[in-house]
């Protein structure tokens, strides 16, 4: 007869012999597993760090306020034609259901390689018209705009199945990660930019063009590979995992902060050079994680018994668990306008709901004001003096490390058990803290740099904590459909900001210009984004007050889900007691 066992935690106490004469616990190091299960493993994370790759070279569109002024210049548009040129960008995001239905017929590699001749072509023709080599009318160029921002959705969506293909019970971590680094795309353009030549703005065309290629080549092997299972346990699997999402994190910390730093000094072309050596291997580090997680485990097992990573409770939600619990509870439970956290939501079911509209006002006056302030940084910079390099590379590092948080909930549930919801809401704040700051004192390089980098760490946050909030509130399954409802408030507000953005801008500009150079004109001064910055801080208000909602009606769903999740734990201690 098996001996009973008191409680499931026995399982877990160690024996009288696992403990030495001083009573301190004894580890026994393990055998090295074979050398073909640690390639398998590593394998995968191969994968993962293609995918990162992708995300940091894809980000172009980041960076359209580096060249957006010699754009103008060249085509002799006004500054409203211009920001047409940034809604035709943006605009691709509302086609971005086309790369779902071309994975249906094709394969991952040949939609990754359609994305980067997509971009190939959009970049390349604009690089080809701004240094005079071809010259094509002003519709032709709004059609390149759009052909490269449709290339980015494709381009994310190849990432996207990557990570949910490869990392099925990591998926949160693995999509918030490579998301993270999107958000690096311009730091790291600026940076390549100031080391080849830093005289010339075209040159963000041409790399825009190329680089997604290259790295498109250079990624095909691991997007070729299937996934391999992992035939360790699943505890220990997801142990090993998260150590190595760990170390993970903490390069794209150190390289966020190098980026930031570096742009300090790309003044000097060979100081450039060095940083742009140092942001390459920051990028190529991640590969060796793994590996420094299998040596550690070998030769220091007493750390690995020592430091033990629960799975995420309170704001994470995993699919299987979610699965166990829905069929533990009976009755519908409803709780305030949604039925409980998971349900698949149709698009008529969609937008019937009260939560969907909150959420959608929240992005709407969140995550994309701060997109359309990037795409008008070229010309606040050079209305106030400032130089737009800089801006670009202060947006980016802190939309970077904006995107990089977005996965901290995760770990620090244990002592601050807030809704996901609720961290959106937080996230919300800097923004229109930022937008008064520039109000008051835009004209102080310090505040402008401040306000630069809040509105950067916020939207960075809400564009990356948004798939799994969409993933909770309206179902796991429908995800690609829903976000892709969600995300049509970019182009929206791209118009719709940009637009008076740009009104303001060419009603502040000085008369003499306008005769000038066509409907080209050039505004000076802090009142050219006064007006502006006042009212998107205004949306910014109302779009934090909707989040405020947002986060209130859902407490309650988020409240009864923790309640399940300890009903079926208990339940099943009890039935292993009863063994």
């Amino acid at each position: 007869m098996r001996p009973r066992i008191r409680d499931a935690s026995d399982k877990l106490r160690p024996t009288r012999s696992s403990f030495d004469d001083d009573g301190e616990p004894k580890f026994h190091r393990k055998h090295p597993p074979p050398l073909r299960t640690m390639f398998g493993r590593w394998r995968k994370w191969t994968v993962l760090v293609a995918a990162i790759w992708i995300q940091a070279s894809t980000g172009t569109n980041f960076d359209f306020s580096a060249y957006s002024s010699h754009l103008k210049s060249v085509l002799g548009i006004s500054q409203v034609r211009l920001n047409y040129l940034a809604v035709a960008s943006d605009l691709g995001k509302a086609f971005g259901w086309s790369s779902g239905i071309a994975l249906g017929y094709f394969p991952l590699s040949v939609v990754l390689f359609a994305a980067a001749a997509m971009g190939f072509v959009g970049y390349g023709v604009q690089w080809l018209v701004i240094t005079n080599v071809i010259a094509l009318p002003y519709s032709l160029v709004f059609l390149c705009c759009l052909l490269a921002g449709l290339s980015i959705c494709w381009f994310n969506t190849a990432c996207f199945i990557l990570c949910i293909r490869h990392f099925p019970t990591n998926r949160a971590l693995a999509l918030s990660l490579t998301v993270s680094f999107n958000g690096i795309s311009a730091a790291l353009y600026s940076l390549a930019f100031n080391a080849l030549n830093p005289s010339s703005s075209n040159l963000y065309l041409l790399l825009n063009s190329l680089v997604p290629l290259g790295v498109s080549l250079a990624a095909l092997y691991p997007v070729l590979v299937k996934p391999s299972l992992d035939p360790t346990p699943d505890s220990e699997s997801r142990r090993h995992d998260s150590h190595v999402f760990a170390i993970m994190n903490v390069v794209a910390v150190v390289t966020s902060f190098h980026l930031l730093l570096s742009s300090s000094s790309t003044n000097v072309t060979s100081s450039a050079r060095l940083h742009l050596v140092g942001a390459i291997f920051l990028m190529v580090f991640p590969l060796c994680a793994p590996l420094l997680v299998y040596a550690r485990d070998y030769y220091f097992p007493d750390i690995n018994q020592r430091f033990q990573h629960d799975s995420s409770g309170y704001v994470m939600l995993n699919i299987d668990e979610l699965k166990l619990q829905k069929a533990s509870v009976t009755g519908t439970a409803k709780e305030g306008n949604i039925v409980r956290l998971g349900d698949e939501h149709s698009f008529g079911l969609l937008i019937t709901r009260l939560e969907f509209w909150l959420y959608y006002i929240a992005y709407f006056c969140g995550g994309t004001i701060g997109l359309v302030y990037s795409n008008n940084l070229g010309q606040i910079a050079q209305s106030l003096g400032q130089s737009s390099t800089t801006l670009v590379t202060v947006y980016s590092s802190f939309s970077f490390f904006g995107r990089l948080l977005s996965a901290a909930p995760d770990f620090i549930h244990k002592r601050f058990r807030l809704t996901r919801t609720g961290w959106f809401t937080i996230a919300l704040l800097p923004t229109p803290i930022a937008f008064f700051l520039l109000a008051i004192s835009s004209l102080q390089q310090l505040a402008l740099q401040t306000a630069t980098a809040l509105i950067g760490l916020s939207s960075g946050f809400i564009f990356a904590a948004a798939v799994s909030i969409t993933s909770e509130l309206f179902g796991p399954n429908s995800v690609g459909v829903n976000h892709n409802i969600l995300i049509t408030n970019i182009p929206i507000g791209s118009l719709l900001y940009g637009f008076i953005a740009a009104s303001i801008y060419e009603a502040n500009a000085n008369p003499e210009i306008r005769t000038v150079v066509s409907d080209s004109v050039v505004c000076i001064g802090r009142d050219c984004y006064l007006k502006t910055f006042v009212l998107w801080g205004c949306s910014s208000l109302l779009g934090l007050a909707s989040s405020f909602l947002l986060y209130m009606r859902t407490k309650p769903v988020y409240h009864r889900l923790e309640q399940d999740r300890v009903s079926v734990t208990s339940s099943s201690y009890k039935d292993i007691d009863s063994m």
